[in-house]
C-alpha cells in the first residue's frame, strides 16, 4: 500500500513539473500561449493540466515560485563562494545555461512587478567579481557591471545557438570558454608556443 501511495505521489509529482516545464518554455516567448498549447507541450490532456491548476492564474502562481526555486539551485549548485572566484563566474554562467528559461521567466517577473532587474545585478554576483578583483582571477580592468551583462549575454548565445540545432556541450564549452577569455587578467593568459629555431618565424 505504501508502495502504491509512493508510486502516485511521485506520478503526480513529474507530471505536475513536467506542466511548469513546458509552461515556462512557451510563456517565456509568448505570455499569451493558450492552456490547451501548455498541455500539448508537457504531453497531458488539457483536463489533466486543469486537474493541477483550476485557473491560469493558479499556473502562473507555481511557474513563478518553480523557476525562482530553480535560479537558486543552480545558484547554490555554483558554489560561488568556493575556490578562485573566476571558476565560480564559469560555474554559474554554465548553470544559468540549463535552466535558461526559468533565469529569463525570473527577470520578467522582476519587470513585471516593478524591480529593475539591471540594478539588481545580484548582490552576490557583484560580490564574487569583487572577491576576483582581490583573488586577482579577474581581470581589473573589466568593470563589474560590464562582467555581469556580458555573463548574461553569453549564456543567451548559447542558449540561442542550441535552439539553432548545435548540441548543448558545444554550446556550454562556447560559453565558458568565452567568459573566461572576458575575465583572465592579461599575466594569466599562457603565451603561444615559440619555436626552437630562434627565428622569429620558425
Amino acid at each position: 500500500m505504501i508502495d502504491d501511495l509512493t508510486a502516485t505521489s511521485t506520478l503526480r509529482s513529474r507530471t505536475r513539473n513536467a506542466i511548469l516545464e513546458a509552461a515556462i518554455s512557451v510563456f517565456v516567448n509568448d505570455r499569451s500561449t493558450s492552456l490547451g498549447e501548455v498541455a500539448e507541450r508537457a504531453g497531458v490532456a488539457r483536463s489533466t493540466l486543469h486537474r493541477y491548476f483550476p485557473e491560469r492564474s493558479d499556473l502562473l502562481n507555481a511557474v513563478r515560485e518553480y523557476a525562482r526555486d530553480k535560479v537558486e539551485r543552480i545558484r547554490d549548485a555554483a558554489r560561488i563562494h568556493e575556490g578562485p572566484a573566476s571558476e565560480a563566474v564559469v560555474r554559474l554562467a554554465v548553470g544559468y545555461l540549463e535552466v535558461w528559461d526559468a533565469v529569463m521567466w525570473d527577470y520578467m517577473e522582476a519587470e513585471a512587478a516593478g524591480e529593475n532587474p539591471d540594478e539588481s545585478e545580484d548582490v552576490a554576483i557583484t560580490q564574487l567579481i569583487e572577491r576576483g578583483y582581490e583573488d586577482g582571477t579577474i581581470d581589473p580592468a573589466i568593470p563589474n557591471a560590464w562582467i555581469q551583462h556580458t555573463m548574461y549575454a553569453m549564456v543567451y548565445s548559447a542558449w540561442d545557438y542550441i535552439r539553432a540545432g548545435h548540441s548543448r556541450h558545444e554550446a556550454a564549452k562556447l560559453c565558458e570558454a568565452s567568459i573566461r577569455k572576458l575575465i583572465t587578467p592579461p599575466s594569466h593568459v599562457t603565451p603561444p608556443t615559440t619555436r626552437s629555431s630562434g627565428h622569429p618565424f620558425g
